[in-house]
């Protein structure tokens, strides 16, 4: 993992690293001694180097289970519950293997009622994933689809196919897992739903993707033993917190989050999430937007090329080309594009990017890039602790708790007045 800040660096001031080096000890002794706001919500901090091989191990069954008795897979869940197992599908680009549904993370009923439509005539097991139980969406989702489950398997039968991801000994999820005989997970108490990607939240799903979750916990746990020092040249996520918040005192309270790979489309947004809801409180915070470039460039390229100087980039890159295409050569070379015949799409997608990132900086948009080896369970796990880690620390530096979502429950008050 690599951070390249080249295109930020123009814009630090000279002795503002070293100004904050003591602000950023005093952040990162908040979070190791659990002395800041929402510390009761740190379990996430040490997990990977403290997830036994045991634990993976019952998840491996289970996943393996499931798979051998269904041949599609409803995830249901939203937010943390839900954008942490798509990020890493999506990043892994899985293949064959069992089909992977996901509902209840919206109400939209024509999206559910086709997704139901394609389960047709496929054997079917449910995953549902929430704390409580209650949360609207997967709630109502997880009802509809129990529905159709009823219908096509006695009670014994559901017991093999259906798992409840939830909280340990509470709430109603737990309590209709307890009733039926479903299959049960448990999500710690002292890590929040954004935070919980590396919990069977998340590894589940995954396995049942089909995904190697002891290399996720592996190169999670690298990513954890690269984030105790305080030194930003070997703490890079540290580095990158310091530089989006001092760009943020700058008055660029807008991050775009960008990459030119679409396997990164949803990590991206898991980011996202992972970033709103915990520095977005208090009357502070960067606003996190996603991009997908180089087809958001003709979207929004303009603007952040010569808009308002209120922005500033994190790219996400893999250093490893995948499987490449060639550009064949055409005789009448009527689009011009003969000089790149025999190049791969990856060297021309490579120079979209080192162009863009160039022009933005020319044109007064900071930007860095976080790079990884590979597209790999490994290289996964390194980038969803990479980011945690480095929220956690934002967020003290923000002055807010990174660990509480208090707006959230606003528009959850009064949909449930009016549906009431």
């Amino acid at each position: 993992m690599k951070l390249d800040t080249a295109y930020a660096d123009k814009f630090i001031k000279n002795g503002a690293l070293e100004d904050i080096r003591s602000e950023v000890v005093d952040c990162h002794n908040m979070l190791e001694k659990g002395l800041g706001p929402g510390a009761d919500y740190l379990g996430w901090l040490h997990l990977p180097s403290q997830t036994d091989k045991g634990s993976l191990k019952e998840i491996d069954s289970a996943a393996a289970a499931l798979k051998n008795s269904c041949s599609a897979c409803v995830i249901i869940g939203i937010g943390g519950s839900y954008l942490g197992a798509r990020a890493a599908m999506e990043f892994m680009d899985i293949t064959g293997g069992i089909r992977i549904v996901f509902a209840g993370n919206n109400i939209d009923p024509d999206y559910l009622s086709r997704r139901l439509d394609g389960l047709k005539g496929l054997d079917i097991a449910v995953n549902v994933i929430s704390k409580s139980g209650t949360t609207l969406e997967p709630a109502a989702a997880f009802r509809v689809v129990m529905d159709e489950m009823k219908k096509r398997y006695d009670a014994n039968e559901l017991k093999k196919r259906v798992v409840c991801t939830t909280t340990r000994s509470k709430g109603a999820l737990f309590e209709i897992a307890r009733k039926n005989g479903y299959g049960l997970f448990f999500i710690p108490e002292n890590i929040g739903g954004r935070f919980s990607v590396l919990t069977p939240v998340g590894l589940l799903p995954m396995a049942i993707a089909g995904i190697d979750i002891n290399e996720v916990i592996k190169g999670a746990a690298r990513a954890e033993d690269m984030s105790m020092s305080c030194d930003l040249d070997k703490n890079l996520s540290y580095k990158y917190a310091v530089y989006r918040n001092l760009f943020y005192r700058m008055g660029k309270k807008i991050e775009i989050g960008a990459s030119f790979h679409q396997s990164m489309l949803y990590v991206l947004e898991w980011w996202k999430q992972l970033y709103a809801e915990s520095e977005g409180k208090d009357g502070k915070g960067i606003v996190p937007i996603t991009a997908i470039f180089s087809t958001d460039l003709h979207a929004n390229g303009q603007l952040i090329q010569e808009g308002e100087r209120n922005i500033f980039e994190t790219f996400l890159a893999i250093d490893e080309k995948g499987k490449d295409i060639s550009l064949p050569a055409c005789d009448d070379n009527l689009d011009g594009l003969n000089y790149l015949s025999g190049k791969g799409l990856s060297f021309i997608n490579k120079m979209a990017y080192k162009g863009t990132s160039l022009a933005h900086m020319q044109g007064g948009v900071p930007n860095m890039t976080l790079s990884v080896k590979e597209r790999s369970a490994f290289c996964l796990g390194q980038i969803f602790y990479f980011f945690q880690r480095a929220v956690g620390l934002s967020g003290y530096m923000l002055k807010v708790n990174p660990f509480n979502q208090p707006g959230v429950e606003a528009y959850k008050k009064n949909m449930l007045s009016l549906l009431k």
